[in-house]
C-alpha cells in the first residue's frame, strides 16, 4: 500500500452547500481505495434535513459517530464536515489513504476525525457505542460476513442508528452473500430500507439501496 500512494488521482464531490470534498484514490490496490456508488449516496443521504432532524435537534453537532470498512474515509469525513466527532476505520493498510484524506479536507472539518485500524470480529471495547454507525458497500467476501454482522451487533447499543448502504449486485455469487449477510443481521436488528423518496433528490440509484438496523 505504501508504495502504491504515489499513484494518486482525486475525486472532487461537492456538497449541499457547495464545498468541496477532495478524496484521494488509488489507481493500484483492494476494493477499499476508491470511491464506490454506495458510498456517495450514503454521504449524500446523511446531508439530508430529513436524516439531520432525526437524529436530534442540533444534528450531528453531540453525535459519535464511526465508520466501517472506511476504504477512503468519505462517508465519515462527510460526517465529520456536519460537526460530528468521527472515527473512521478499516485495516491497517488503508490508514495512510484515509489520513492523507483527513489531511486533505481539514479545512472542512467542524466536529473532528481520526483514522483507526478494526478488523471486523476482533474486539472493540476500546472503540466505544457511537451514535451512528455507517458502512457501505461492505458486503464483498464470504469469509468476512460473519465477522462483520459480530462487529456490529457489538458496537451497537439499542439507541445506536445504524445505517448500512450497499450496491445490489447480481453476478457470480454477491446474491447469495446480500441474502447470507441479511440473514445474519435479522437474528440481532430489526431491518427497514429507506424509501428513495427520502432519500438525496439527486444521489440516489434503484440498485443502491440504504437500509437501517435497530438493536431488537
Amino acid at each position: 500500500m505504501a508504495a502504491a500512494m504515489e499513484n494518486v488521482f482525486v475525486r472532487d464531490w461537492e456538497k449541499n452547500n457547495g464545498e468541496i470534498l477532495r478524496i484521494n484514490q488509488l489507481e493500484i490496490g483492494d476494493v477499499g481505495c476508491v470511491v464506490w456508488d454506495a458510498a456517495l449516496v450514503l454521504s449524500s443521504y446523511i446531508e439530508t434535513e430529513r436524516f439531520l432532524s432525526n437524529i436530534g435537534d442540533s444534528g450531528f453537532q453531540s453525535c459519535k459517530v464511526l465508520e466501517l470498512g472506511s476504504g477512503t474515509g468519505i462517508v465519515g469525513l462527510q460526517a465529520s464536515t456536519l460537526g460530528a466527532s468521527v472515527t473512521i476505520t478499516d485495516l491497517e493498510d488503508f490508514i495512510p489513504l484515509m489520513k492523507m484524506n483527513i489531511e486533505t479536507n481539514k479545512d472542512l472539518v467542524c466536529g473532528s476525525v481520526v483514522a483507526k485500524t478494526l478488523k471486523w470480529g476482533q474486539d472493540v471495547t476500546d472503540f466505544g457505542t457511537p451514535d451512528v454507525l455507517l458502512l457501505a458497500d461492505c458486503i464483498y467476501y464470504g469469509e468476512s460476513l460473519e465477522p462483520l454482522v459480530s462487529t456490529i451487533k457489538d458496537l451497537s447499543g439499542p439507541e445506536t442508528i445504524v445505517l448500512c448502504c450497499y450496491e445490489e449486485r447480481t453476478t457470480g455469487n454477491k446474491p447469495e452473500l446480500e441474502k447470507k449477510f441479511f440473514q445474519l443481521i435479522r437474528e440481532h436488528f430489526d431491518v427497514d430500507e429507506i424509501p428513495q423518496d427520502q432519500q438525496h433528490p439527486v444521489y440516489h440509484s434503484d440498485d443502491i439501496h440504504i437500509m437501517r438496523f435497530k438493536k431488537s
